[in-house]
């Protein structure tokens, strides 16, 4: 007699939607599970432009995706961090760089974090982040982070692609898992008598009853917040920005393999390479800025005041829900939550979120312990999230407009990243507040150190001294000697991507 198969039902597509349909299908291979996603035709996706971190190269090498198949039909580059522009006005820091981490890096960490305490003790020293790093150096060459065979340095590296595309690639991937598709607007999710989802009622009177419903529908929260009443927990008192405009410009020959984001009046934009065009957007607080205005100086920045492109315009709300797995509904996505893009920490929180599903319900089913302890676990990843993303705005040096006046006075933050900063600021190692805080597993030490570095929270130059010769030790002409060095081991990205193209 053949097992009974337990129905996932997963509301909502997306690259979210998709994501944990593939992690589950691939989990769940050998098991009497039948997953189906259910889109809407009348939904669009939000998907534009966007960077990833490291752990999505992890995820489509679980799910088998070569990088020379999917990247060309997601107009895909490679990303090793991030170019932070005008977030600070303090001589020198201008502008930094926060990296992904290489194998390499090991050799130069030491000299980094070792002028960077000095300097708060106030030796002068260089304490700048894009000095000590080898993805400074890749994306200055624009160089993808594939090493050559016989340099064997492991080294991590994320994406820019295309999020409607990628979203596309991953539903034929997750088809031929046997993931099955349906295309219907769900108007009514009917629950149980024991407050358990029942099944998703379509407008054209169709049920589709499941054991397990995963809410991927965006920010309406179709089922964990309207339905199951799940109540949202707003950042809006320490993330200020809850909307974006965005615009396209046209691909460039040799695109870059870092994200920018730069510093605007209300706000930031970034700027994403693509294969086929560059992604632009402006993300800024309706509170201190219209959308009208918001446009026009985001097409006075790209020198698009008279194009005819057209702007798309987007809402966000930023924060979470208070739990993300409720009965028998995983909320993943936008409908779980959103902090903000800037550190393109979205897709990653996907991720997390399914992969911990996976273990506590093979560990223990629909315990309430079970969900206790998984909801407990993500929301303070959500939490450690926000305020490293937090963190960008509080303590920026710019005082140019109200908005960012705002930002740089706001008490409104939380007392982790209070004695996050506070140890900084005293000259402490903020390595032991952040273990004793269990944040490292979130952002590690070295990305919290190139954050309040690179943005140049260090006393002010005529506050230091010259310092002994053990102060000195590390060189940097040597340091820049040995990143050059290692670089050259790296192809440029133009040619990887010329090779996936042929």
């Amino acid at each position: 007699m053949s097992e009974t198969k337990k129905r996932v039902v997963i509301l909502g597509g997306g690259t979210a939607g998709w994501i944990a349909a593939n992690l589950m299908a691939k989990h769940w291979e050998q098991e009497a599970f039948e997953i189906t996603l259910v889109e809407s035709p009348n939904i669009g996706i939000i998907g534009v432009g966007e960077g990833s971190t490291p752990p999505l190269k992890v995820f489509l090498d679980l799910i088998g995706c070569k990088e020379e198949e999917w990247m060309p039909a997601c107009n895909a580059t490679y990303k090793v961090g991030i170019r932070f522009n005008d977030w600070s006005i303090k001589p020198g820091y201008e502008s930094y760089f926060h990296p992904f981490y290489s194998k390499t890096d090991d050799h130069t960490i030491p000299a980094f974090f070792h002028n960077s305490f000095l300097i708060r003790q106030g030796v002068d020293l260089d304490g700048l982040p894009d000095h000590f790093f080898l993805g400074v150096e890749l994306a200055k060459q624009k160089k993808a982070p594939l090493p050559a065979e016989n340099f064997p340095f492991e080294t991590s590296y994320g994406y820019h692609f295309d999020s409607n595309l990628l979203g596309q690639y991953l539903a034929k991937v997750a088809a031929s898992r046997g993931v099955k598709y349906k295309k219907a607007t769900v108007c009514e999710v009917v629950l149980k008598e024991n407050g358990d989802v029942s099944h998703l009622l379509t407008d054209e009177g169709e049920s589709i009853g499941g054991d397990l419903f995963v809410d991927s529908s965006g920010f309406k929260g179709q089922i964990i917040q309207q339905a199951l009443k799940v109540p949202f927990i707003s950042c809006v008192q320490s993330l200020f920005n809850d909307s974006a405009v965005v615009l396209p410009t046209d691909q460039v020959d040799e695109p870059n393999c870092q994200t920018t984001s730069t510093a605007m009046k209300n706000g930031w934009r970034w700027d994403i390479p693509l294969t086929n065009r560059t992604g632009n957007g402006y993300v800024y607080s309706s509170s201190f800025c219209d959308a009208d205005a918001a446009e026009t100086e985001l097409r006075t920045t790209l020198n698009l005041l008279d194009s005819d492109v057209e702007a798309r315009h987007l809402k966000f709300k930023v924060g979470r829900v208070q739990e993300h797995w409720v009965r028998n509904c995983l909320a993943v996505g936008l409908s779980q939550g959103f902090i903000e893009p800037l550190e393109a920490t979205a897709l990653d929180m996907v991720q997390e979120t399914v992969v911990r599903f996976i273990e506590a319900y093979d560990k223990g089913q629909h315990t309430e312990q079970s969900r206790k302890d998984f909801n407990s676990r993500i929301s303070h990843r959500f939490d450690a999230v926000r305020d490293y993303i937090t963190a960008h705005f509080r303590i920026v040096s710019r005082t140019d407009t109200e908005y960012w006046r705002a930002c740089g006075s706001n008490d409104k933050i939380s007392a982790s990243l209070y004695s996050i900063l506070s140890s900084w600021m005293q000259g402490k190692n903020i390595t032991q507040e952040l273990e004793q805080q269990q944040l490292d597993a979130y952002f590690p030490n070295i990305s919290w150190n190139c954050l309040l570095a690179g943005k140049g929270i260090y006393p002010d130059k005529s506050q230091l001294r010259k310092g002994n010769e053990l102060a000195h030790k590390y060189k940097t002409t040597d340091i820049n000697k040995f990143i050059k060095a290692c670089a050259l081991n790296y192809p440029t990205q133009a040619d990887v991507l010329k090779r996936y193209t042929r």
